[in-house]
């Protein structure tokens, strides 16, 4: 028997009991927008309708290919009425890997912004699983296709050709709101977020409605204290969970309000911050070593920020950063799998760690072998849940993948930490990130903490290539801070002072900047797939003596 919890604990309900609190009080805003609690509502409840006439029903699954605008919300809540799926797919995706994921997710229809159209022109064409496409206007009126020449609708009709149904987004929601609801419980899946497939292929890892209930909860109560008079700044996309978990359901679970930004902009951010009075931003590292990258202001504590949650970083750079602002960092430790097991609460945080576990969750640090470690030893940081439904249920139709990922019956993370003598994590690096030089383990995670401590340096990826003596030698490559310029000899001399000599990188390269995700985070992959390139400088051909 299904009990009356289970039902409970699904998004959309949340949503219409908050409607139903909060009436016309503003939830989200976009640009020059305001959507209330009821409006978000009233709209999911269109999306439903028109998705039901389109013939979607419980467990189908839909394609998002959307930059940051409010219908991608209308259509998460839409779709969670009806018991589908959503399937975010990261904008920055084409070609192969577009496909695979429109393939492999089984979506039956897609919506997405006109100028992506033609991109995505190849993918439909061999998906016959995708009947109905839905399109939104850009951004702007100006907004071109990749092609330069095909105008949108050129290529609506050759998809229609394709024998798919082409609808605008102000017909497809142009009803009455109303549509015969689904019985959705708690373990129902709710979406498919697919991960970077840095290793092989991306893996859609299935989320159930209760783990971003749960997700919400767990930042809500007691972690971050926001209240109904908060509202939290986010500019990172909604294909990517922090931005659901720490924004869009954390502001519906409170009662507060957020701000969708279409993408970041450090010359916009505190602006607007400003402009909608935002109490929280939600980031990540490299968004805040950016803003801390840009030239000091006597008016740089002048904004109404108090909390940025984001991953970890070093104590002493958040120390100099939170000083600079007049903010507090609070970082935690989560995964796209497994969403926030481990955070540090605003009253009980220490910095430069991930926090502390929360109770839904148990949590070790092993070695090697799978054999626990000691406290502050580092190991492979091993998960698993106390409650049901608060990780993910899958990864979609990769059954072994799954359960490798499951082995032992603890969620293997890939990444390396250690718990001090307070319990508190501290994260090291990604287990494949670690280098191995000359007997020795090197943290990358830990060296490029280091790097970035230079004043001249923006950031620095870390990562080991092949060495003729065997196992690795250590690869750096940097991005300096806008008209600063310095030398690979100074590096070295600066990593000097501050490392063990095994520790120093042998080969520098120079770049104006970083390869990375949509959501700022740096491919490291890539580097290491080019490796020592004509213009990296090696240390070791060049003369330069470490000291003793």
């Amino acid at each position: 028997m299904v009990q009356e919890i289970e039902r409970e604990r699904v998004m959309h309900k949340l949503l219409e009991a908050q409607a139903a609190k909060y009436g016309g009080r503003t939830f989200m805003y976009y640009k020059d927008k305001e959507f209330s609690f009821e409006e978000v509502n009233n709209l999911g409840n269109r999306v439903a309708s028109g998705l039901q006439k389109l013939g979607i029903t419980k467990g189908d699954k839909v394609a998002v290919v959307l930059d940051n605008c409010p219908e991608t919300v209308f259509l998460v809540f839409g779709l969670s009425k009806l018991g589908a799926i959503q399937v975010p797919i990261n904008t920055a995706h084409k070609g192969d890997i577009m496909t695979y994921m429109l393939a492999q997710s089984d979506s039956q229809m897609m919506v997405t912004h006109n100028h992506y159209l033609d991109r995505l022109r190849s993918a439909l064409a061999s998906i016959p699983k995708i009947q109905s496409v839905v399109l939104l206007e850009g951004s702007g009126s100006d907004q071109k296709l990749a092609s330069g020449e095909a105008n949108v609708a050129m290529v609506g009709s050759q998809i229609g050709a394709l024998g798919k149904q082409v609808l605008e987004w102000s017909g497809f929601i142009d009803n009455d709101g109303k549509y015969r609801p689904a019985d959705v419980i708690w373990s129902d899946p709710f979406m498919i977020l697919y991960t970077s497939g840095t290793t092989g292929l991306p893996k859609g890892v299935v989320l159930p409605q209760n783990l971003l209930y749960a997700a919400a909860e767990r930042f809500s109560n007691g972690t971050l204290d926001v209240g109904e008079n908060d509202c939290i700044h986010n500019s990172l996309p909604l294909f990517h969970a922090h931005a659901w978990h720490s924004a869009v359901n954390l502001a519906l679970i409170s009662g507060a309000r957020f701000v969708l930004i279409e993408r970041f902009s450090a010359s916009k951010f505190w602006e607007e911050n400003k402009q909608y009075g935002c109490s929280y931003a939600v980031t990540i590292r490299g968004m805040i070593s950016i803003l801390n990258a840009a030239n000091p202001r006597p008016d740089d504590t002048d904004n109404p920020v108090k909390i940025f949650m984001g991953g970890p970083a070093p104590q002493e750079y958040c120390e100099a950063f939170e000083q600079r602002f007049g903010v507090r960092i609070v970082d935690f430790y989560g995964s796209t799998e497994l969403s926030a097991p481990i955070i540090n609460q605003i009253g009980n945080r220490k910095i430069g760690s991930c926090g502390r576990v929360h109770p839904d969750f148990a949590v070790k640090i092993v070695n090697d072998n799978g054999v626990d470690v000691e406290i502050n030893t580092p190991g492979e940081i091993l998960i698993r849940p106390i409650k049901p439904y608060e990780v993910m249920l899958e990864y979609y139709k990769m059954p072994e993948e799954t359960v490798e990922a499951w082995r032992d019956a603890w969620f293997h993370t890939g990444d390396n930490g250690f718990f001090d003598e307070d319990g508190f994590l501290i994260y090291t690096d990604r287990k494949k990130d670690v280098i191995r030089r000359r007997g020795e383990n090197i943290s990358s995670f830990v060296l490029e903490n280091v790097i970035n401590s230079h004043p001249d340096v923006l950031e620095a990826a870390v990562f080991g290539v092949k060495s003729e003596l065997g196992e690795e030698d250590v690869m750096v490559c940097l991005a300096f801070v806008q008209g600063h310029r310095i030398t690979p000899e100074d590096i070295t001399a600066f990593c000097e002072e501050r490392m063990a000599k095994f520790m120093i990188p042998r080969y520098m390269r120079f770049v104006d900047e970083l390869p990375k995700t949509p959501v700022h985070r740096v491919e490291k992959y890539k580097l290491r797939t080019e490796g020592v390139t004509a213009d990296t400088w090696d240390r070791e051909r060049s003369g330069n003596t470490l000291k003793r």
